[in-house]
């Protein structure tokens, strides 16, 4: 039996430049820039002391009201996959519990609840130091150090009993599967930068082999904390040169990029069986073709110099979809900014491509974002989606001169308008060595 058809039909995303897919390509249209001196907290002791945070974000627009009580023991990461459920499913035309619970939608669900799944990538989620460090501090004895046996009988009994539930990876899916009531195989994956191409991945996978109609798949990540800034410090990943200018800190394959920055964000698609979809008479952005997966056994922290696993999972997608080199239209990339990074990502691609490699446009949207993890994936494939459906694709921020190493035709300076029909999609996570690349191919009218 062939494999069925799978289509995007909803894409909910929350960045640092906006909430909602429209608010997002509009901002990146005009070259918006989410980054600024962080503000979650004071990051006057780090080295890199910028990152993109998200605004406005109240869980009160994204839950019925008889969900609120539960948002108290959300952290930050799962407060932006809910926030990203939220305008996939509404933006799909999905009447999903959540949607029919908060008014916004009269009948039954448009779907069944038992074919429903979801694939969320997450990251390392960083606990509330504050609420933390509050415990902590009564469970020290006379001396001033801390004591286990005080811990046990006075500093934990000052975390609420489901503290640990909000720092779990899982209660991501688990949150957004049990406000929209989705029944159908529900995962997790923890693959830093490329768990969202992994979870959307997989639920392509799960549809195509009629595990389910419909998935909701992506990843949410927030690294604006002092552990996750910690993490990349220590790692030497951040850019340093621009706390005074933080709107030109993100420099992804420019000839001046000296690292990365934090960010916090996340995208959830709306994958669906193309008949499933055409029967409730859905709007369709785009179709996914192919997917591939690999892992760079070069080093857990650096990545490949020829970019080896990256090119192996663009050619696997590729071949899965059954795409040539000269059909790509398109190269969504993950560019974070930093050198080793980004040279390894340019020649993978330019490997798998082979002499298209240099002539293909190329999409880099993390000079306005930032990296946020687990999430980032998942905002570039919504960001390719639609520039599939709107023959466009948005300029990259601070991408000023590319560096003739990468050799890449990055879209800068203003939006180009061109006819689109293939788009390869690539993530690599910066610890761990995994790769993965997903190709999207514009629906025919």
């Amino acid at each position: 039996m062939s494999p069925r058809r799978v289509v995007i039909t909803g894409i909910g995303l929350a960045t640092p430049v906006g909430i909602g897919a429209e608010h997002v390509w509009n901002a990146l249209l005009e070259s918006k820039c989410g980054v600024r001196r962080l503000t979650a907290f004071d990051p006057s002791g780090f080295e890199s002391q910028v990152g993109g945070e998200i605004d406005a974000l109240v869980m009160k627009n994204y839950v019925p009201r008889s969900y609120l009580k539960s948002t108290k023991v959300m952290a930050r990461d799962i407060e932006i996959a809910v926030a990203a459920a939220y305008e996939a499913a509404k933006d799909a035309g999905l009447r999903t519990k959540c949607i029919i619970d908060r008014g916004e939608a009269q009948g039954p669900p448009n779907f069944h609840v038992t074919r429903f799944g979801a694939n969320i990538g997450a990251g390392l989620i960083c606990a509330d130091l504050t609420e933390l460090a509050g415990a902590l501090a009564t469970a020290v004895d006379e001396s001033g150090r801390f004591s286990l046996r005080k811990w046990g009988s006075e500093g934990m009994n000052n975390l609420t009993p489901l503290w640990l539930l909000k720092f779990l990876p899982n209660m991501l899916s688990c949150h957004v599967t049990i406000v929209h009531d989705a029944q159908a195989p529900s995962n997790t994956i923890t693959c830093g930068e490329a768990s969202s191409h992994l979870a959307i991945g997989e639920a392509f996978r799960t549809i195509a082999r009629g595990a389910a109609d419909v998935c909701i798949c992506g990843g949410a990540e927030s690294k604006v904390n002092p552990m996750g800034l910690m993490r990349q410090q220590l790692l030497k990943r951040l850019t340093t040169r621009c706390n005074d200018r933080p709107e030109q800190a993100c420099r992804p394959f420019d000839l001046d990029r000296a690292g990365t920055v934090i960010s916090e964000g996340g995208g959830l698609l709306i994958l669906e069986e193309l008949e499933h979809a055409r029967q409730r008479g859905a709007r369709i952005y785009c179709e996914v073709t192919g997917f591939g997966a690999s892992n760079n056994t070069h080093s857990w922290s650096e990545p490949h110099p020829e970019g080896a696993g990256i090119a192996l999972a663009i050619r696997k997608a590729m071949d899965d979809a059954g795409l040539k080199p000269e059909e790509v239209d398109l190269v969504v990339a993950c560019g974070v900014g930093t050198v080793a990074h980004d040279l390894s990502e340019a020649r993978g691609i330019r490997a798998a491509l082979s002499t298209r490699g240099s002539a293909v446009h190329v999409l880099a949207i993390k000079g306005s974002l930032g990296n946020s993890g687990a999430g980032s994936g998942a905002i570039d494939l919504g960001i390719a989606a639609l520039c599939l459906s709107k023959g466009m694709v948005p300029p990259a921020r601070n991408a000023d001169r590319i560096d003739p190493e990468c050799g890449l035709r990055v879209v800068t300076g203003q939006p180009l308008k061109t006819a689109i029909r293939n788009v390869v999609s690539t993530a690599y996570a910066l610890s761990g060595g995994q790769n993965a690349a997903l190709v999207l191919k514009r629906m025919e009218a």
